[in-house]
């Protein structure tokens, strides 16, 4: 009891949700956009999907690694929160790129009314000044008309030009603009047309200049590459230092934590902590695309937009620091994460229960990356915004957090191998609906979806950890799903996806992964009514409920079957052991 006392579950629990609400909410501000921030560049689906690919291949290896390492040395803190540091200041280098070719064309959020009433404007102002200084007194007047911005797309006014009585009526009446001959002005000085052209000239060839000398440096030194080469390979290393600092943060402290209440004998309140990263990520990416849709194209001289989400970015990760200072934190030498790993992969390898589920597991990985690198691609050629986009993904995050309200429910009608397949059948539907949009809104009633293509497809995995796991690796038994199947599928998925994107576009990655994962749910009941069951015997926990609910009227046959249940699986072990030895 005395251990008890100097432990604040409360608090703890307290620090442990606003650090996950602050963690998640700046990663979704940046996270879910960060495709369409590749876009705005001028990257092809193609660079996009091995940028992102290479950044969950990151994951994959570098968290576990970098877990043991800090729990090793025993420097979990430092590793929190110079990953906080250095993974903010790793995503701000992304917004020294120059983007190539013409990405204003490419992003419907910043679109052609915009750039008349603003760039465009300007342009005209500029021309018009520059031209006046050129052409005779006689010419201000027809210039001025053919360059006002009610005149900028076509023209309105016939110009009157001399020409010779036997010409026909028609042609002697009026003249198109890009019919003006020579002879219209004076001889002396350069036609309307001609002036505007070299203006214009001048002045894109200006803009190149500068993005030239912003480009210089290591660009300089890849001369023989295009341009667009020479920004996926810079992009592609920043992004990747970016992860090798980011990744450690969400597992390291998830072990530091867990150990303390495990301390505390309150380890199962841990799991709180995801429902407060996922309303954190809800505020955060419904937030910043509030926020971003209503600003200007341009917020100053050369900054798009686009670079408000990563201030966000920085901004949270800056907030997450003190709370990072507190967060208890303890380190169970007696505990070793890698062996408890390599166990929890043997315990899913024997078990074909947990082998279907991890290569469902896997699939639903190669989904998600299609989702995640491409929907804000969908969303933005049938007309959404930023707005459109943030409340989208905020509804999805919202439904994931909702179903444990709903699980009691489900656990009475389905069991947990069927909700797994029904989990998987609503992402396959998202997607094949995906394919389909039509107009900024109409993302929105897939999302809610989402309740049962996350929130009960975790729920099942859940179920699934504890079948397979023995007493003590239930949490390494899960991570082999969250972290190992679901971030190697994503990984494959980015790859393969931005591929399939160059060549036949978007909405038929969507319909090609619907179609491959309603396959697999259409299989998945046969295979697991043919595949044993095997489940474990849960020992904490029968013995906390035999304490609980025991009394002293017990029968003795009940007794009886929990001794002979432990005899049983102890035979087993010493059987398989044998079988090892002999081997």
């Amino acid at each position: 009891m005395g251990r008890m006392k100097q432990i604040d579950v409360k608090r703890t629990l307290a620090l442990t949700g606003t650090f996950s609400f602050l963690c998640s909410c700046s990663q979704a501000c940046l996270l879910p956009f960060l495709t369409l921030y590749f876009r705005q560049l001028g990257l092809s689906p193609s660079m996009t999907g091995i940028i992102m690919g290479t950044k969950h291949s990151i994951t994959l290896v570098w968290s576990p690694a970098a877990g043991l390492l800090s729990k090793r040395y025993n420097k979990r803190r430092v590793v929190i929160n110079c990953s906080l540091v250095f993974s903010a200041a790793a995503a701000l280098l992304l917004l020294l790129l120059p983007p190539v070719g013409n990405p204003g064309a490419q992003s419907s959020t910043c679109n052609t009314s915009n750039l008349s009433s603003g760039s465009a404007k300007s342009l005209i102002d500029l021309t018009t000044s520059t031209t006046s200084q050129t052409l005779p007194t006689s010419t201000h007047r027809e210039f001025a008309d053919a360059t006002s911005p009610s005149n900028s797309v076509s023209y309105s006014e016939p110009v009157p030009v001399p020409t010779k009585p036997n010409q026909n009526d028609a042609e002697n009446s009026e003249i198109q603009p890009s019919k003006v001959d020579s002879s219209a002005v004076p001889s002396s000085s350069p036609t309307v047309l001609s002036v505007v052209h070299s203006t214009v000239s001048s002045l894109v060839s200006a803009e190149r200049n500068k993005r030239s000398v912003n480009s210089s440096g290591f660009l300089a030194s890849l001369k023989e590459m295009e341009i667009q080469n020479q920004l996926f390979f810079l992009m592609l290393i920043i992004v990747s230092v970016w992860e090798w600092m980011s990744a450690p943060l969400e597992w390291t402290v998830d072990d530091g934590l867990y150990e303390y209440l495990d301390y505390a004998d309150a380890s199962d309140r841990h799991s709180s902590t995801e429902v407060w990263g996922l309303l954190g990520g809800a505020f955060g990416v419904g937030g910043a695309g509030l926020v971003v849709g209503q600003l200007s194209c341009l917020i100053v001289a050369h900054t798009s937009r686009s670079a408000v989400h990563f201030y966000f970015y920085a901004g949270l990760a800056a907030l997450a620091l003190p709370v990072a200072v507190y967060l208890p934190l303890y380190l169970n030498k007696k505990r070793d994460r890698a062996n408890g790993l390599l166990k929890a992969i043997q315990l899913v390898h024997s078990s074909p229960q947990a082998l279907l589920c991890a290569f469902t597991i896997l699939l639903v990985g190669v989904v998600n990356s299609a989702v995640e690198n491409f929907l804000l691609w969908q969303m933005e050629d049938n007309g959404s915004t930023e707005v459109h986009m943030g409340l989208s993904l905020a509804l999805a995050l919202l439904s994931q957090a909702a179903f444990p309200l709903l699980a009691g429910r489900v656990s009475k009608l389905l069991s947990p191998g069927r909700v797994l397949v029904v989990g998987a059948a609503s992402l396959g539907i998202q997607c094949f609906y995906y394919s389909f949009l039509w107009g900024p809104w109409m993302a929105l009633p897939a999302q809610v979806l989402s309740t049962f293509s996350s929130g009960a497809l975790w729920w099942a995995v859940g179920i699934q950890c504890e079948d397979v796991a023995t007493p003590g690796a239930e949490r390494s038994v899960r991570r082999v799903y969250s972290s190992l199947c679901l971030h190697l599928g994503s990984a494959l998925g980015s790859f393969t996806g931005g591929f399939v994107v160059q060549r036949f576009g978007v909405a038929w990655l969507y319909r090609g992964v619907a179609v491959g994962l309603m396959a697999w749910c259409v299989c998945l009941p046969l295979l697991q009514w043919k595949a044993p069951r095997q489940r474990r015997i849960n020992y904490s926990r029968l013995l906390a409920a035999d304490a609980s609910e025991a009394s002293d009227s017990e029968s003795e046959p009940e007794r009886d079957w929990l001794d002979k249940a432990m005899e049983d699986d102890r035979g087993n072990n010493n059987y398989e052991r044998r079988v090892g030895h002999l081997n």
